[in-house]
Parts: C-alpha cells; sequence; structure tokens
C-alpha cells in the first residue's frame, strides 16, 4: 500500500532574499584611482566602473522589485559577486584613512526584517550576495511543477545549487562578515549551515517522490526517505541552539519538525513492507510502532502555525501505519508467534543520499574576471613577487626531494635486480628492453622462418634477368645471320657496314651483364650456404614468445625448513609498500603544484597593513604539512629499502640467483648474436633484390635498344635490296648519285639530303619508328667485379663513386626492401658510348637518323 507522501512535495520552503540600500561606489572607487594611480588610469577603467555601478544599482532594484525572472536574478548575483572578488583584491574598503572609506554598505535581516548590518566591509556585501544567491535557487526550486517527474527532478536540481550556495557562504565569508558589533544572524555560520541542510532534505526528497513514481522496492524507497528524515533532523537541531532559536518564525521551526517526523515514519513504513514480504513479522511491527510514536510525538512537540497539508499528510500515514499494524499483529498471533523486539533493541534505519551541495568554486571563480585587471598597486606587486620567490624556492626543494627518492629507489632495486627476479620466480621475465625492440623487429620482417621466400624471390629475379639477356642476344645474333646471308648473296654490292661492327658497344654490355649474372649467382649460393650453416643458431628468433627461450627460476631441489614460500611473500609485500610510497610521492608532487595555482595572496597584501614578512610566513606555513609528509616518506622509503635488501640477500641465496643470472646472460648473447647473423643475411638478400631489379631494368632498356636496332636495320636491308636489284638490272642514275643513299666508311663525301638536320640524341628518333622506346640507357664506365657477398666497400660506395648505374624502380612498382643496404652482388657494368664523329652513309628514310651506326673515329 502507498502513502499520501507525494502530497508532501509541494509543502517546502523557499528563502526570502535580504534587503538593502542604495550605495555609491562609483565615485569613491574613481576618486581612489585618481589619487593612488592616474587620472588616465582612471578613464581607462570607465567601462569597468559603470559595469560595477550598473550591477550594484540591478541589486538594489531587484530586491524591492520582484518582477525580474529568477535566472535572470541569479546570473546577476553571480556577476556581481565576481566583480566583487575583483575588487576586493584592489581597493581596500575599511574605516583606516588611506583606504576607501566613504563606502558603507547597509544589509537587512532576510528574516527578521527590522535588524540590519552596517559595516565598511566588503565581505557582508559578499555575504549578502551569496545568501540571496541561495535564496533565489530555492526560489526556483519551488516554482517547478512538483507533480511531474521532471518537474521534481529540475526542483531537486536547483535546490541542491542553493545548498551549494549557503555551503559556500558558510565555508567562505560568513565569518569575515560576522566582524563587529554591526551583524546579522541570518549570514551568520551557524544559519548557513542550517538552510544548506534545509535545502539538501527538500532535494532528497524530490528524489524520494520519484523513487515512488518510478516504482522503485520498498527497501530503496525506506533508505532514502530516511536520509530525507536526516537532512530534517540537521536542520531542526541547528534551529533549537543558539543563536537560531530565538530567531525563526515557529511556523518555520513546525514544520522542520513535522517533516523529520514525517520521514521517519515514511521509512519505517517501508522498511515495513520490505519485512512483511520476506515474513519478518516481529520486526515489522516493531518499526511499525516506531513510526506511529514518532509521529505522535512530532506532532505534540511541535509548534502552533504548521500547514494543514502537512499535518493532513501526517494523519494519512499514521492512519496506514495503525492498519498495517494491526494486521500485522493479528497475522503474528494467529500464525507465526513471534516475539516482538522492544524499538530501543532495534538498529537505526539505513540510509543513502543521492543529493550533495554543489560545488560552487567553478561557478564564482574569479580568477578569470578581467574587471580592474590592469590595477595592481606597486607595493603589492613588489611583495607578490618576493612572495612567489619563497614559494618557488619551497616547491623546488621540495620537488628535488620527491624526484631524488624516486631515482633512489630505481637504482637500489635495479642494483638488487628486483622485481625481474620476482617476475622469473612467476614465469613473467621478459626481454631487457633494447634486446625485446630488435627481437619485434625481427618479427615484424618475418623471422628466420621468412628467409627462404626471399631467398625464392632471388631465384625467380635471376632466372627473369637470364631469360631476358637470352632473349637479347637471340635479337641480335639473328640480325646478324641475316645479314651475312644477304653479304654473301650481293657480293661487294652490299656496301652497308656489318653488324657486328655495328653492335660492339651493345654485345660487350650484354656480356658484362652476363658476367654480373654469374658472378651474383655465386653470391646467391654463398647467401643460401649461410642460411643454412646459421639455421640453428637463428633457430632461437622464431620461438613464440621469445620468453620462452629464457630459462626459469626454479626453486631448490631440497627444501629443509620450507621457508622459500614465506622469504618470498616478505619480499613481494615490501616491494607493494615501496610501490606505494612511489605513488604517495607523486600525489604530493602534484598536491603542491595544485597548491601553488591555487595561492593568491594579492586580496591579501592589498588589505594588510601590517609587515609583508608576517604575512608571507603565516602563508609559506600552509606548505608545512605537505613538506613534512614528504619528509616522512623518504624516510619510510630509506627503511623499507634497507628491510627489502635484507630480504634479498636471503632470497638470492635460497634461489641460487647469480648461476640464473649467468644462464640468462648467456641466452641474451645468443640472442644477440642470432640478431647480428639475421640482419646480416637480411642485408644481404634486400641488396641482391636490388641487384636483380635494377638488372632488369637496365637488361630491358638494353633490349629496346636492340629492338630498334633490329627493326631500323630490316628497313634499310629492304631498301638496300631494291637498290641492288636495280643495279643489276642495269636501272642506274646518271647523275652519281646513290640511289641506296649509303657510301663506304672511308667515303669522304656525303650527299645532300631532304633533311640536313639530323638529330643526335637518341631520345628525339620518332614516336612512328618505335612508340614504346625507352630513353637510351646512359652506361658508366666500367667498375672492378665484387668478389664475394662479405666484402664491406662494395663498387658503388668507392673514394669517388660515379654515379649509380641503375635507377631503382619508381614508385609505381613493387620490389621488396628497396632501402639502399650493402650487398656483395655486383652491379652490371658497361662502357660508355664515345659521342658520335661519323656517319655511316645516310639516315633510312628522311627525319630518322639512328644511334647506333656511330663509331669510334
Amino acid at each position: 500500500m502507498d502513502s499520501s507522501s507525494s502530497t508532501t512535495a509541494h509543502i517546502m520552503l523557499s528563502i526570502p532574499e535580504k534587503k538593502t540600500v542604495s550605495v555609491d561606489l562609483y565615485r569613491p572607487l574613481r576618486n581612489y584611482i585618481i589619487y593612488n594611480y592616474s587620472e588616465l588610469e582612471a578613464q581607462n577603467l570607465e567601462d569597468d566602473l559603470q559595469t560595477l555601478k550598473q550591477y550594484r544599482s540591478d541589486i538594489e532594484r531587484g530586491a524591492i522589485d520582484s518582477s525580474s525572472s529568477l535566472p535572470a536574478r541569479r546570473d546577476l548575483l553571480q556577476n556581481y559577486y565576481k566583480a566583487l572578488c575583483a575588487v576586493e583584491s584592489r581597493f581596500p574598503i575599511s574605516p583606516d584613512q588611506e583606504h576607501v572609506n566613504s563606502v558603507t554598505f547597509t544589509w537587512f535581516d532576510a528574516f527578521k526584517t527590522k535588524n540590519k548590518a552596517v559595516q565598511q566591509n566588503i565581505h557582508l556585501e559578499k555575504a549578502a550576495v551569496l545568501f540571496n544567491l541561495g535564496a533565489v535557487h530555492s526560489q526556483m526550486g519551488l516554482g517547478f511543477d512538483h507533480s511531474s517527474v521532471e518537474g521534481r527532478k529540475q526542483g531537486s536540481h536547483s535546490f541542491i545549487a542553493a545548498a551549494g550556495a549557503f555551503a559556500f557562504l558558510r565555508d567562505n565569508v560568513a565569518m569575515k562578515a560576522s566582524l563587529g558589533s554591526s551583524t546579522t544572524v541570518d549570514v551568520s555560520v551557524e544559519c548557513a549551515g542550517m538552510l544548506e541542510r534545509l535545502m539538501l532534505a527538500q532535494a532528497q526528497e524530490c528524489v524520494f517522490e520519484n523513487s515512488i513514481a518510478k516504482g522503485n522496492t520498498p527497501g530503496v524507497c525506506a533508505k532514502i526517505s530516511r536520509q530525507v528524515g536526516l537532512f530534517y533532523e540537521e536542520a531542526l537541531a541547528a534551529l533549537n541552539v543558539a543563536p537560531l532559536n530565538q530567531h525563526f518564525d515557529k511556523a518555520w521551526l513546525a514544520h522542520v519538525q513535522l517533516k523529520a517526523a514525517l520521514f521517519y515514519a515514511e521509512a519505517c513504513y517501508r522498511y515495513s513492507l520490505e519485512l512483511h514480504g520476506k515474513e519478518e513479522i516481529a520486526e515489522e511491527i516493531a518499526r511499525l510502532r516506531s513510526g506511529v510514536n514518532d509521529l505522535s510525538e512530532g506532532r505534540k512537540k511541535a509548534p502552533r502555525g504548521a500547514p494543514q497539508q502537512l499535518l493532513d499528510a501526517i494523519n494519512k500515514l499514521e492512519a496506514t501505519l495503525n492498519l498495517n499494524l494491526e494486521r500485522a499483529m493479528k497475522e503474528n498471533d494467529r500464525v507465526y508467534l513471534m516475539r516482538v523486539p522492544p524499538a530501543s533493541s532495534l538498529p537505526p534505519l539505513a540510509a543513502f543520499s543521492l543529493v550533495k551541495p554543489m560545488q560552487m568554486n567553478y561557478i564564482l571563480d574569479a580568477s578569470k574576471e578581467k574587471m580592474f585587471a590592469s590595477l595592481v598597486p606597486d607595493k603589492s606587486a613588489k611583495a607578490l613577487s618576493r612572495y612567489t620567490e619563497m614559494l618557488d624556492d619551497v616547491i623546488r626543494t621540495q620537488a628535488e626531494k620527491l624526484q631524488q627518492g624516486s631515482e633512489l629507489a630505481r637504482v637500489r632495486l635495479r642494483e638488487m635486480d628486483l622485481p625481474d627476479s620476482i617476475l622469473a620466480l612467476e614465469g613473467n621475465l621478459s626481454l631487457p628492453v633494447a634486446l625485446k625492440e630488435d627481437v619485434e623487429a625481427v618479427e615484424i620482417c618475418g623471422g628466420p622462418a621468412g628467409l627462404d621466400a626471399e631467398l625464392q624471390q632471388l631465384r625467380d629475379l635471376k632466372r627473369v634477368n637470364q631469360q631476358l639477356l637470352v632473349q637479347t642476344e637471340e635479337l641480335l645474333q639473328k640480325e646478324a645471320v641475316e645479314d651475312t646471308q644477304f653479304r654473301t648473296q650481293f657480293g661487294s654490292r652490299w656496301t652497308r657496314p656489318q653488324s657486328t661492327t655495328l653492335t660492339k658497344n651493345l654485345q660487350d654490355r650484354l656480356n658484362r651483364f652476363a658476367a654480373n649474372l654469374k658472378q651474383a649467382a655465386e653470391s646467391d649460393a654463398r647467401i643460401e650456404r649461410s642460411v643454412k650453416d646459421h639455421a640453428a643458431l637463428m633457430s632461437i628468433l622464431d620461438s613464440r614468445p621469445i620468453e620462452s627461450a629464457l630459462p626459469t627460476l626454479a626453486r631448490p631441489i631440497l627444501s629443509l625448513d620450507a621457508t622459500e614460500d614465506a622469504i618470498v611473500g616478505a619480499l613481494k609485500q615490501s616491494l607493494r609498500q615501496l610501490e606505494t610510497l612511489g605513488a604517495q610521492r607523486a600525489g604530493l608532487e602534484d598536491m603542491l603544484k595544485e597548491m601553488k595555482r591555487k595561492d593568491d595572496i594579492l586580496p591579501k597584501l592589498m588589505t594588510f597593513t601590517g609587515s609583508h614578512e608576517d604575512l608571507f610566513r603565516k602563508e609559506i606555513a600552509k606548505y608545512d604539512h605537505i613538506c613534512e609528509e614528504i619528509s616522512q616518506n623518504i624516510e619510510a622509503q630509506e627503511q623499507l629499502l634497507l628491510q627489502i635488501q635484507a630480504q634479498n640477500d636471503e632470497f638470492a641465496s635460497i634461489f641460487n640467483l647469480e648461476d640464473y643470472k649467468a644462464s640468462c646472460e648467456r641466452i641474451y648473447k645468443q640472442i644477440e648474436a642470432a640478431i647480428l647473423k639475421y640482419q646480416e643475411i637480411k642485408e644481404n638478400i634486400n641488396e641482391g633484390l636490388k641487384f636483380y631489379v635494377t638488372l632488369q631494368e637496365a637488361i630491358n632498356n638494353v633490349k629496346q635498344q636492340c629492338s630498334d636496332f633490329v627493326m631500323t636495320r630490316n628497313m634499310q636491308c629492304r631498301e638496300m635490296i631494291e637498290d641492288v636489284q636495280r643495279q643489276i638490272s642495269g636501272l642506274s642514275f646518271q647523275d652519281g648519285k646513290s640511289s641506296s643513299g649509303y657510301t663506304s666508311v672511308g667515303q669522304g663525301h656525303q650527299p645532300p639530303r631532304s633533311n640536313p638536320q639530323v638529330p643526335t640524341e637518341t631520345g628525339n628518333i620518332p614516336n612512328s619508328s618505335r612508340p614504346h622506346q625507352a630513353p637510351a640507357y646512359q652506361s658508366l664506365p666500367q667498375q672492378p667485379a665484387i668478389s664475394e657477398y662479405g666484402q664491406t666497400s662494395p663498387p658503388y660506395s668507392s673514394p669517388q663513386p660515379p654515379a649509380p648505374p641503375y635507377h631503382f624502380p619508381g614508385q609505381g612498382q613493387s620490389y621488396p626492401y628497396q632501402q639502399p643496404q650493402p650487398h656483395p652482388h655486383p652491379h652490371p657494368q658497361h662502357q660508355p658510348q664515345p659521342p658520335p664523329n661519323h656517319e655511316y652513309s645516310q639516315p633510312a628514310y628522311p627525319g630518322w637518323r639512328g644511334p647506333y651506326y656511330n663509331v669510334p673515329p
């Protein structure tokens, strides 16, 4: 059965705002700026002064006229509070002759409006603004529709914000605003604390109403309800003692007292429902009785003036409790026959708080406030600089202590091989970082198991190069055979140069390519032998994971007193304690930095009238406790390291740690040797792959040149056959011109041609003759062949190296391992062609000139 607690949601309290009287801030502050700084500075700050004046005017008007919206009122109070923080840090407002002494703040008590506080103290103004901020939030919370889930959620949020404002007032300003004889109770520490608990009670009450609406279990609802009652009880306790016991209207006291009783009884009722479901009838009866008694006592003690709605809710809940109590007692008498415990023997009801005051530090943070930012007194600036130096010295000294402590712990543990030896005992040892990185690099490249595939790539590339070379040689041989046949057939009439004369350079280059391939094959064989010879050495790199190859730290075979576990356990515990000390040091360092970041004493400097050194000593003393904690941490670590040293000596002697370390070093060296050998073979393979790719490109270039040569010779052949046939038939030209267009090698006269400007570069050959011809292959002077893979200075890295004879494939091609690595494969070598200085006869047809008819003079 559900109680009527939902009717209590609308019976809540809002806080009235404080009233004030008009005060002029503009003129006194402007005069202070002119007197202490300059008229120019006052003119520069005119906008800030006007803004502050407007804030204060709006505050005064809002205290009288409540027509403005509550959110706008809230924003105004927050902005004005941050402006007051800026004023406080730059304008000393006090009766002192040298301060701003013509500003007096007057505020009336919110609950007893005839009482007022009059002070030349900006803290009174700040306290009043914070009080009104909490009051506005409470009014906003009460203004939402509490008959809906969303309305209660918004109301709870506003009450939480109100609690945050009153908590901020209590912790930061209330004490400073209470100095002097002219004060009011509403901004006292006690009243601010009471209002905070009252707002939390109403926020939790909204949460309770929503938990009922959502159908939460009776046990959960009981805990939430009990916390509502606890908040009301705390507020009631503050209202019943000085200075609040004579300050508030009796209706307020009755409201809080009845709410405390109502929600205690509500928690008893909800909990009894859970007990009934568990058939714990005896405690159910005791809880119901306790709830009924508390309601009755609360109604008797409460002063007159409580709203009728609240009294109706109490009566309704009391009736529900009595009905359930009667039913439970009948069931117990007839069925369970349990003894009902007295209420005094029952444990307290569990409570569950779902609300806490909103943190106002970030909302009211004035550190980024731009108002009057340029106004810093010279005296205060110098004093602040001095304090900052003192503080930096403290921070630096303590930070060095912390860093030295951490470094000492690292060094001492490294000397004792900890925690590596413990990890080794548990089978969790890993390689040293540098060695592990090298092993991972080998794994990424495929490891020793991947070398076979790369060797196969070498074989495939070598075979492709050999096939290309054979095809190219066959082209030249076929053309030479045909030329010989025609020369035999036509005799002296066949006047064009022999093929062997024109292809000598091409043939020489092909011969060098063949020699390169033969030497490269020998290098390939050496690589394959090296892979086979060192397979056992490199096999350790194929371990998955590599840690499986490491030795294990075994327990002693024969144990006399079986104390190994105790020794290991004690050492582990000490290491955990050392780790905890290290975490504490990190936390202390962060705490130091955060304290320094928040340490702003400029407002105090501007209002302090005594010796700055006294103020500095007092402020620096804030750091004494953390400095003491740092010293204690360092001392505790030193003692712990001595204890660890003794425990580790005992551990090492029992587990024969020296032999284990020696075994590890041997394995590390074996892994290092395997990595070096793998890298050496890998580099040789990579260089071989690059060599074959480069050689393939070079052979392809020469093959294209040979194809062009053969095509041109075939065209000339057809023309010469026609000329020879006409000569044989007696058809010759009488003007002395040779119809073939060719002259002998020694002929010094060239007949004129229709295209006298003949290109001399192979790149200028028309595309119509060879549409896919590559640029002419430019060879370099022959270089000495490399005798073996192992040499460290390949021919292309000589002291005065020529330009590389081959250009590696472009990005569009995909070849493995294109990075330049030293490799003993010989590069293809060939002689550079001499510049043309003689022409064999005339071009085969107008506009064409072949590059392969040029011979040395």
